[in-house]
């Protein structure tokens, strides 16, 4: 198994358990942006963004079958990419000024099975980090909270189709901040700046509608929740099925921990009851 690593733990989870499972694993580390050195106890190269070339034949060398796309990627401008004629020839097919990042992770997907590998998303590898639905720690969100992460919820899918973001914070109805290039924790940050008296709001996270599951799907850690509670926030709300906990149990210990619920939420087209 492949895995093209960006930041975070995630790709060191997945290289363990593969291992576990008796893979052999190959990670292509990006350089910048892949900052785990559990990554080091496996066979790796580190490799720019851009040299899709590099890439593609350092995962054929080491026979890689299954590629999967994992960690946080700070996406650079062209020119600070660099990319070489293998990436040049694919970005000009539509243009990259054209893409969103759901754009961009789309086309790199369909190349790399064109190369003759088979996408494999990470929660197909550890299956318990997509979020299910209901309550999943000890605090339930009252009416007001439910109320703030439904809204919160059509506010990161409408996001979400226009290929910006895949998030939102909502407090007593207001919308007090999206997120774009800046990623989740800073919008959290930034959220607090416009905090309104009264009951906090909500944390919430979505995969855009039109978004392959097997790439990018949105994650929260303990950093998100750390920052959720900094920030003065009652809880975070989730797409059920199209988001996911990295290291789960840690995360709602420390939810309940600071008095923080957390919840997946069911989709536009899915009614159902969550437990509140």
């Amino acid at each position: 198994m492949g895995i093209i690593a960006g930041g975070g733990a995630l790709p060191a989870r997945l290289a363990a358990a593969a291992k576990t499972a008796g893979r052999a694993v190959f990670v292509v580390k990006l350089d910048g942006h892949a900052n785990d050195d559990d990554l080091d106890s496996y066979p790796n190269v580190t490799v720019r963004l851009g040299a899709a070339a590099k890439i593609l034949d350092a995962m054929r060398s080491h026979e890689c079958q299954d590629v999967v796309l994992a960690g946080k990627v700070v996406r650079p401008s062209f020119s600070a990419m660099r990319p070489d004629w293998r990436a040049t020839k694919l970005l000009m097919k539509v243009g990259m000024k054209a893409l969103g990042d759901d754009g961009l992770l789309r086309l790199v997907g369909e190349e790399l099975e064109r190369e003759g590998f088979r996408l494999v998303g990470a929660h197909e590898i550890l299956t318990d980090l997509a979020v299910p639905e209901g309550v999943l720690g000890t605090i339930k969100p009252d009416e007001q909270a439910l109320s703030d992460a439904k809204h919160g919820l059509a506010v990161a899918r409408t996001l979400g189709a226009a290929d910006v973001g895949q998030g939102c914070v909502v407090q007593q109805g207001l919308v007090l901040a999206l997120e774009a290039i800046e990623g989740t924790d800073e919008m959290v940050r930034r959220s607090a700046n416009y905090r309104r008296e009264g009951v906090g709001g909500v944390l919430v996270k979505s995969s855009k509608p039109q978004q392959d599951k097997r790439l990018d799907l949105p994650a929260i850690g303990l950093t998100t929740i750390e920052e959720a509670h900094k920030s003065g926030l009652r809880g975070v709300a989730l797409l059920a099925g199209g988001t996911m906990i990295i290291d789960r149990d840690a995360v709602i210990a420390r939810a309940n921990d600071l008095g923080l619920f957390v919840i997946g939420l069911a989709g536009p087209d899915k009614d159902v009851e969550h437990g509140v």
